[in-house]
Order: structure tokens, then sequence, then C-alpha cells
């Protein structure tokens, strides 16, 4: 067990689908949190991190009234909640894929509403009440708003004549034959902090440390590192060649007439550049996966 330590911050990790994302992201930064398969109070190899395990839809209500001085959770449940919260940094990465969260307005297929006036003295359902009803008066339209538990896709049509729900890739909407006609918010997750644990020299630190670790974690996402030994009448070729690769590191090697590089490129493109790189005589090429990058 870690050493305790008399200074701690208090940081919220959001439960469910946004759960293991967050957990592979600290790891990636160098915070290795332990989770047991009931407990709501992880642990880390961090002693001046105290943990706490709260649904996505909960942690900015905690953090606004002090329980906890920090935490993560989507930009869509912090709007949800109308409270007092320092936006330290948004943490492009969501639940399923590297695409946003979108909350949108969804109807049957063979629904007669096709554009959002339709709504208007119409019945809907969705757990995002407070930014459904924000979108509806931003454009004026009077309709029903009823909160939803889950399982929203089947209240339509025979319960609401419309949903607001959470999608990243549309893929299970159209699965359930609905369809969507209008985009009301976009949201990736956010490192937020209350205002007293901002003010606090030790703990504004703290935070901010962490932000930069993990938004290093994620610049590194998809990337990899790319080493190799090139002749070196062969770098303005490859720099012609291969644009991504402005400004490698290059440096002497003991043998005159070559050159080592070292550069950072997309994963995707790896497969495409290695065989160029052997047809301009480059050796030793080295692949290798990063954790993260710091700007």
């Amino acid at each position: 067990m870690p050493e305790t330590t008399e200074k701690t911050l208090k940081l919220a990790i959001p439960k469910g689908s946004l759960e293991g994302p967050t957990l592979d992201l600290l790891a990636k930064a160098g915070y290795d949190v332990y989770v047991s398969s009931r407990g709501l109070r992880p642990s880390s190899n961090d002693p001046e991190l105290d943990l706490y395990l709260i649904r996505a839809q909960e942690v900015a209500r905690y953090i606004d009234q002090g329980f906890l001085d920090c935490g993560i959770t989507g930009l869509d449940w912090a709007s949800e909640f109308d409270g007092n919260l320092v936006d330290l940094a948004e943490l492009p990465f969501s639940r399923a894929s590297a695409m946003p969260t979108r909350w949108v307005l969804v109807v049957p297929e063979d629904s007669p509403i096709q554009k959002p006036e339709d709504l208007q003295g119409k019945r809907i359902a969705t757990e995002g009440v407070a930014i459904t009803e924000r979108y509806l008066k931003s454009k004026g339209i009077e309709a029903e708003v009823e909160f939803s538990w889950g399982a929203t896709e089947v209240k339509v049509p025979d319960l609401v004549d419309a949903i607001v729900d959470v999608t990243e890739t549309g893929s299970s909407i159209k699965a359930n034959k609905l369809r969507i006609v209008d985009t009301l918010l976009t949201s990736f997750p956010h490192f937020y902090a209350s205002p007293a644990a901002a003010a606090d020299p030790w703990k504004r630190q703290k935070m901010e440390r962490l932000v930069l670790l993990l938004k290093a974690a994620l610049e590194a996402r998809d990337k990899v590192g790319l080493k190799m030994n090139l002749p070196a009448d062969k770098l303005s070729a490859l720099l012609e060649k291969l644009p991504a690769m402005r400004r490698p590191t290059v440096s002497q090697l003991s043998e005159e007439g070559w050159i080592a590089v070292e550069t950072v490129i997309h994963e995707k493109v790896v497969r495409d550049i290695i065989p160029t790189l052997k047809e301009l005589g480059a050796e030793g090429i080295i692949e290798y996966p990063l954790n993260k990058i710091v700007p």
C-alpha cells in the first residue's frame, strides 16, 4: 500500500461508460488506479490522490458542494447541473471512440416530425432534461419534457413523440429504425474543479500537473515513434517524400555519411512509410509506442 500523506486531492472518476476509457487514460498518464469489483473507493500509485468512483451525472454536483476537489465528467453532465465549477481542461476522448458524444433529437423513421419546430406541443423523453429544455427555449418551442431512466429508444412512438439521447456514431439509432432530426449538444469529458480547490495553491498545482499529463497522454494517442539510420545524402529526399516529418531529430553517426533520424508520426501511416524508407536506403528502422507527448 502507498504511504499516507497529509495533503490529498479528492478526485472523482466517472463510473459507467466513461470509467474504462478514463482509467486507461490515467494509466497512460502514469497513474495506475486499482478498482475492486464492488468498491467505489479506488486506490492508486499516487498517495496524494483520494479517489472516488461516482456516476458521471453526479460528479459536478459533489464538486460544487465541496465534497470533492475535482473530477472528470462530460461537458453534457456538467451543463445539466447549474453549479459553480472551474473548467481546467477539455479532454477529447469518449466511451467508445475518439469522437465526441452527441445529444441528438430522435424520432422514428416514419415520424411526421421533420424539423425541431414540429415538436410544438409534443412529448419528449430524455435523461438530459436541462439540456433539452434549454434547447427548446432557444428555439421558442413549447413541449413537455419528461425524465427517462434509460432504454429511451423503446419509448417512441408509443409513449412519447420524440427522444433526446446520446450517441457517438449513430449506429444504434439506425439499428433501432430511428432518425436524427437535430443535434443539441456536442460533448467531450472535461476536468472540473471546485472554486475552493482551484484557489488552494497546493491543490491547484497538483491538478494542473495532472491535467498536463492527461493531455500529454491524449496527444500521444494513435501516434508512434520512428527511428532509423539513413544515408546523409538522402535526408532531403526523405523530407520531400514525407512532409509529415518536417521536424525530425537528426544526429550524426560515427560512420561518415550516415545520420540517425527520429520522429513521431501517426500509427496508421507507418505501413506506407516503412517501405519508402527502405527504398531510400534506411537501415535499423525501429517503431516504438508512445505514452505521452508534451508540446
